[in-house]
């Protein structure tokens, strides 16, 4: 399997080029802000043909090239219902101005082809089985992506901002849920294997072994504790 991955734009955003090998069909991950020239240089390193595009969740800094991105390879998104919204009204999203230098650069709205996500389901995508989890709590409609183990290839695990290394996504912005995210962190993390490989939406790559045993918040929901302080704003929103 190829997994490719690079940070883009003002908050680091991981987006992510998932596909079975190099020259085949991949899935594209989280396009955010400013991510669109590094997709067109990943698919052309690696000689890949985009089929479809997948959003953990619908904050600007991780839809924000979703509409070019569609448009240069003519491929659908998808997204959680509850989340949908935000494509077209960024800023009622995140609660703030984002400022007109920065809405100036973006096409604000869905790309032609819109599909939604449902929780429990698999999406067959570039001949790959990607398992989809509502993970509310970050935003009310935060999805994560799972791909099964496969030969020496341990289970993957894309995070979104639901499971960072070392913390957990921010809940202090509209839809955002604090108990909410725990209750998520325990339904959708804690039964991952521990060789799980966590590709979250920002920061370092871990696995769900490290983050069980030295992640405060996952630590404590495992314990039955089911609280937490709300973690320090990671670098996106």
């Amino acid at each position: 399997m190829l997994i490719a991955g690079f940070p883009a734009g003002a908050w680091g955003t991981n987006c992510y080029l998932v596909a079975p090998a190099a020259g085949e069909e991949c899935v594209i991950i989280d396009p955010g802000h400013q991510a669109a020239e590094g997709v067109a240089d990943t698919i052309a390193r690696h000689r890949l043909k985009p089929v479809a595009v997948l959003l953990t969740h619908g904050h600007l800094d991780h839809v924000a090239s979703v509409i070019p991105v569609c448009g240069a390879h003519d491929v659908p998104a998808w997204i959680h219902p509850r989340d949908r919204f935000m494509l077209s009204d960024p800023e009622k999203a995140l609660g703030m101005t984002i400022g007109r230098q920065l809405l100036g650069e973006l096409t604000v709205g869905e790309p032609d082809d819109l599909r939604e996500l449902s929780d429990g389901t698999t999406v067959e995508l570039a001949g790959l089985e990607f398992g989809v989890a509502h993970a509310p709590g970050h935003t009310q409609g935060s999805v994560t992506f799972g791909l099964p183990e496969a030969e020496d290839i341990p289970p993957v695990f894309f995070s979104g901002d639901l499971l960072f290394a070392g913390s957990i996504g921010r809940t202090d912005l509209p839809g955002g849920d604090h108990a909410e995210i725990l209750r998520s962190l325990a339904r959708v993390c804690l039964p991952l294997p521990d060789s799980t490989v966590v590709l979250s939406g920002h920061g370092p790559q871990t696995t769900i072994g490290t983050e069980r045993a030295t992640n405060p918040f996952l630590r404590e929901v495992a314990a039955g504790q089911g609280a937490g302080e709300t973690p320090a704003p990671r670098r996106g929103m």
